[in-house]
């Protein structure tokens, strides 16, 4: 034991074990020796100690002075795992209180070193052990060697956080990232440690990915193009298109978050920081599936999942879509878009047209399912048969009408009526009303038919061609007037055409729209259904026959003279014949 204990020089423990000892030393050099054994601590000052005793209240701390210290232990609440042993540093407030006690403050000895020790941390990327005191604006208040640090809400963890309160009170690792001096300001992360530890478990993960290696993962987020997906440190993706054969409108009907699945590794760069992971490659193909049996000219059933103009897409099993072409839903050559015969959801039955396991293409149509409706189109639809059709569309020329679905005709411009002159078919009728007609014409192999309304009557220019005799005169109104001419509307709802030079009026001036004037017919033309009309021949032919009455009475008047002069030989009759002469002459000033 005497090898143990270091013992005061001079001291004789040989002669104390006899029962006599003699001192060399005096009390005072003892004393003396004792003080100097004992630590040397100065007040106001910073020093070392060692944690003999913890309690839930206090922590004693051994400075090597005559009395031990006591710490409160809120001091050390940002340390939970102080434990007896552990060496701390305290601030010296007093060597002896009124009770001869030794008073310590580990919490001023940290706001002494704070900021050395916060530097150091920054400049030697050391990991800090930080109490989160409490929330605040955009993330937590973190107790760092004594200093009040921040945390943004986006670097306490790599996932996104939902309630704050639960890292409240809690003694994490960080490293600081950020101090400002000027404003004593100084920020921290937890994130970056735990980036650094996934970047280590990535690299080890990523050199062990293979194209076709299966792995199992969890649903980390899901966008509307598709599912990262956690391989434990790594992130893949699944793309939309690689979740199902099927097709999917968005990952949700497939997938959940935090959900457990299996995916096959697709494809990644060359450095591996893309990976592309499927799900659907899992599972055989659809087609291969498809029933071996199934052969064109089989009924199926399916739903309509996308539609486009030109046709649509209808699954018949999941990952197996056969399209339906708008010229194969209906009989009908009239040009119409696919959504006037179905919509995304409806459920179908369908005839496949074209089958081609190789190449995974279906064609099917609908219009199939019903007889064709030309095949006996000669006896449901005869020449001149009469029928109620419904008006599809307008063309410069005429109107698409169709009798029933699959039979069209057209009716030509001309063919609309007898009587109006028609410059485009929506002045006559309009898209969706019915109209009656009759067949003209059947082209069966070019599946057209000419229809004609106008014919629904019997044509009026027979009746026309006795009353608008040439030279005849009837009342008409000017309803129209271009450079050409005029158009006059005649009685009995027919028109005819008169050119300027045949609309001036008695006085001179030229006839303008709706006046209502007498039109002399000058031509009457019924295969052009064609009138010609003139206003001026109607008073300047009336004028000539007046005229020439007066030359023929003026004519007579003059023999009449004549043959008085031959047969009067008296100087009465001469005078008489003179009389007679000034009358007729004063007759001619007047006309």
């Amino acid at each position: 034991m005497s090898n143990e204990v270091q013992g005061v020089e001079g001291f004789d423990w040989e002669a104390l074990e006899n029962g006599g000892v003699t001192a060399e030393l005096s009390k005072d050099e003892l004393v003396k020796k004792y003080d100097e054994s004992l630590t040397s601590i100065i007040e106001k000052d910073v020093t070392k100690g060692v944690v003999i005793s913890l309690n839930k209240r206090e922590v004693v701390v051994n400075v090597g002075a005559k009395s031990d210290g006591i710490v409160s232990r809120n001091e050390f609440r940002y340390n939970p795992d102080l434990k007896v042993g552990d060496e701390v540093e305290v601030y010296v407030e007093n060597q002896e209180d009124k009770s001869g006690q030794l008073v310590l403050s580990h919490k001023k000895a940290r706001a002494m070193r704070s900021w050395d020790s916060v530097n150091a941390a920054l400049e030697k990327d050391e990991i800090v052990k930080g109490y989160i005191k409490c929330r605040t604006k955009g993330g937590m208040i973190v107790d760092v060697f004594g200093i009040e640090a921040f945390l943004p809400g986006s670097q306490i963890d790599v996932k996104p956080i939902r309630d704050y309160d639960v890292f409240v009170g809690k003694t994490m690792e960080f490293k600081i990232v950020k101090i400002n001096s000027e404003f004593r300001n100084v920020v921290v992360s937890h994130k970056a440690l735990i980036e650094a530890e996934l970047e280590q478990q990535k690299k080890e993960i990523i050199s062990k990915l293979e194209k076709g290696q299966v792995l199992e993962g969890i649903v980390k987020n899901i966008t509307s193009y598709g599912v990262f997906i956690d391989l434990g440190g790594v992130d893949g993706l699944i793309h939309i298109t690689d979740l199902s054969w099927g097709r999917v409108s968005h990952p949700e009907e497939i997938v959940q978050l935090d959900q457990k699945i299996n995916v096959v590794i697709l494809d990644f760069d060359d450095e591996k920081k893309r990976i592309a992971l499927g799900l659907k490659q899992l599972t055989p193909h659809p087609w291969e599936a498809l029933d071996a049996n199934l052969k064109v000219g089989d009924k199926v059933k399916g739903k309509v999942v996308v539609m486009a103009d030109y046709g649509a897409f209808v699954e018949i099993a999941p990952g197996v879509e056969g399209l339906i072409h708008v010229s194969e839903m209906s009989w009908s050559q009239h040009l119409r878009s696919a959504q006037d015969f179905l919509k995304v959801g409806d459920e179908i039955e369908a005839q496949i047209l074209t089958l081609d396991r190789e190449e995974r293409k279906m064609s099917l149509g609908i219009k199939q399912l019903h007889p064709d409706p030309w095949a006996e189109i000669e006896t449901k639809y005869a020449v001149g048969s009469k029928h109620t059709a419904t008006v599809r569309n307008f063309t410069n020329f005429g109107v698409f009408a169709e009798i029933e679905e699959g039979i069209d005709g057209l009716i030509h411009i001309s063919d609309l009526s007898w009587t109006k002159k028609i410059k485009h078919p929506a002045e006559f009728t309009k898209v969706g009303d019915k109209i009656e007609v009759v067949v003209l014409e059947i082209d069966k192999e070019n599946r057209r038919l000419s229809l004609g309304h106008k014919q629904l009557e019997e044509n009026p220019w027979d009746v026309f061609e006795t009353i608008f005799t040439v030279d005849s005169v009837h009342e008409g109104t000017i309803t129209e007037i271009f450079d050409k001419g005029a158009v006059i509307a005649l009685p009995y709802g027919v028109e005819g055409f008169a050119t300027p030079r045949h609309l001036t009026k008695e006085d001179g001036s030229q006839a303008k729209v709706d006046e209502k004037l007498p039109f002399k017919v000058l031509e009457f033309n019924k295969g052009a259904k064609r009138i010609i009309l003139s206003h001026s021949r109607t008073f300047e032919e009336a004028k000539a026959d007046e005229s020439k009455k007066a030359k023929t009475t003026k004519k007579a008047a003059t023999k009449k003279v004549e043959k008085a002069a031959e047969a009067s030989t008296t100087l009465g009759d001469i005078s008489s014949l003179a009389a007679l002469k000034e009358q007729f002459e004063a007759a001619e000033k007047k006309d």
